[in-house]
């Protein structure tokens, strides 16, 4: 198998892990990509992981409710941990080694970010799972993934969503949309697609990282992106 990426950096959104009133995660599908990376690690791809946390709570929705917008976006962050915890145990689970890092620093469940020690873990072969955002408020879990991403030398985000790509218009509300294959990032601001937030766009942009953006449930669809294989949307270039 030819791969085209060595490593990656993957962002994974808290509405993965949901289960509407079911369960709060939906081990099924996680378990599903656990297997896929497992495979691209034996084969030689380094992964790294940013997980959101809007399966629990998201700061729009807190502030909604009275709860100051600061203090909203910590309880955020602290999501992101409890859906890295997880993750990690599903990775352990199946004996693939795996580090739980976050810039919230919680000494008691997971180590402190140091991009270094991310990078080697990386090289060794080392699934590392960066939680806690960037450690501070107003930034979401996208700019963390940019930002990780740019810190360890991956060399593209691919972003598992529940759709299978970007869309000419919501394939909710319209019949005949088209799903892109490729996009260049002038493309994505001036159609205003709804990619990622702004300030992770545009620093992907201005660092020249190629984002994809696929659906996370779809079978082996990590496999196929890294084997170059026509999967989701890949954004680059102007």
């Amino acid at each position: 198998m030819k791969l085209i990426y060595k490593r990656v950096l993957l962002k994974i959104s808290g509405e993965i892990f949901n289960e509407g009133h079911k369960s709060i995660f939906k081990k099924n599908i996680i378990q599903s990509l656990v297997q896929d990376i497992y495979f691209l690690i034996k084969i030689g791809v380094e992964i790294s992981i940013v997980v959101g946390g809007g399966n629990l709570f998201r700061g729009a929705d807190l502030s909604k409710l009275g709860v100051h917008n600061i203090t909203s976006d910590y309880i955020g962050i602290l999501s992101t941990i409890i859906n890295g915890l997880f993750l990690k145990d599903i990775f352990q689970k199946f004996n693939i080694p795996v580090c739980l890092v976050s810039s919230l620093y919680v000494d008691s469940v997971c180590n402190k970010y140091n991009v270094e020690e991310a990078k080697h873990l990386l090289s060794k072969s080392v699934v590392v799972i960066f939680c806690g955002g960037i450690g501070v408020p107003c930034f979401t879990t996208d700019s963390a993934a940019c930002l990780r991403a740019i810190e360890t030398e991956s060399e593209i985000i691919l972003k598992g969503t529940k759709v299978n790509g970007v869309y000419s218009q919501d394939p909710k509300n319209c019949k005949n949309v088209t799903l892109y294959s490729k996009l260049n990032y002038s493309d994505v601001l001036n159609n205003e697609y709804n990619v990622m937030d702004l300030t992770a766009f545009v620093l992907a942009r201005n660092y020249k990282l190629p984002i994809c953006i696929f659906n996370l449930n779809n079978h082996h669809a990590l496999i196929k992106i890294l084997s170059g294989e026509k999967e989701g949307t890949i954004i680059n270039g102007d």
